[in-house]
């Protein structure tokens, strides 16, 4: 089955597939099997993919368009409902927003940063593979059929190459962030700790008592980490620069409600 906003594609999508008899080839050498790939039906949103889900049998792929009446990643959310209640169905990303931006391009980085945070919360929901739209002879059913037979043959996760090329530049691009400080950089629990405690906006006496050191020591730590991260001694610029080189992550920081 298939869900995008733009009836074009899902007509040619399918007609191309059924009218070719599509198949793929899975198992290994000495046991090897063609499965017959047929688009059972297309959809236009999520709403009317579950409805019809309710009523018949699942399918056992899902292709799912990202960007959906104008929601750039609205797909994210067909992902995680039908990975909920049909945990057996294998979603299909199926977008041109996972191409790597022009080298020209303005916010070049932040796409790239975009993109890959896209990727990570789709696989995180239950998506299973990513294939581009602007792949070389545009959305041709092989690149589709490519994926199918990936999972076929068990391996879990499929990228096509388009978007495999942005996540390398990305993945590239925060390595050579890390690799500019000593590579063996690291952080304690109780390092780590502080920086989100820090970044939570917490007075130093908050932090104190969170972590159950003294004022000094906390100090002290605050100092160590500057040196280590080459910044002035401040508690912005720490948690900015450990966020850049992925030692905490936002998405943690738990902060406290002022009354």
């Amino acid at each position: 089955m298939m869900v995008d906003d733009e009836p074009l594609i899902r007509k040619v999508v399918k007609m191309e597939m059924n009218s070719r008899a599509a198949k793929v080839e899975s198992g290994d050498m000495d046991a090897s099997v063609i499965s017959r790939v047929e688009m059972v039906d297309t959809f236009a949103d999520g709403p009317s993919l579950l409805a019809a889900l309710s009523k018949c049998e699942a399918p056992d792929y899902l292709l799912v368009d990202m960007e959906m009446g104008g929601e750039p990643t609205g797909g994210l959310m067909v992902t995680q409902r039908v990975h909920e209640r049909y945990p057996k169905v294998k979603v299909i990303i199926f977008s041109g927003r996972f191409d790597a931006p022009l080298p020209g391009e303005e916010g070049h980085m932040q796409r790239l940063y975009d993109i890959g945070r896209v990727v990570m919360e789709a696989l995180k929901l239950g998506a299973s593979a990513f294939v581009s739209k602007n792949a070389v002879g545009g959305f041709a059913i092989e690149n589709i059929l490519r994926a199918i037979a990936c999972l076929e043959r068990g391996e879990e996760f499929y990228f096509n190459y388009p978007v495999m090329l942005t996540l390398k530049e990305a993945a590239g691009h925060y390595f050579d962030l890390v690799s500019a400080h000593d590579p063996t950089f690291g952080l304690s629990d109780t390092e780590r700790q502080l920086l989100l405690l820090e970044a939570a906006g917490c007075t130093a006496a908050e932090i104190s008592n969170q972590l159950g050191e003294t004022d000094k020591v906390v100090q002290e730590r605050q100092k160590d980490l500057s040196r280590r991260l080459d910044i002035v001694n401040k508690s912005a610029a720490r948690v900015a620069k450990a966020i850049s080189l992925g030692l905490i992550n936002p998405a943690e920081v738990n902060f406290l409600s002022r009354q």
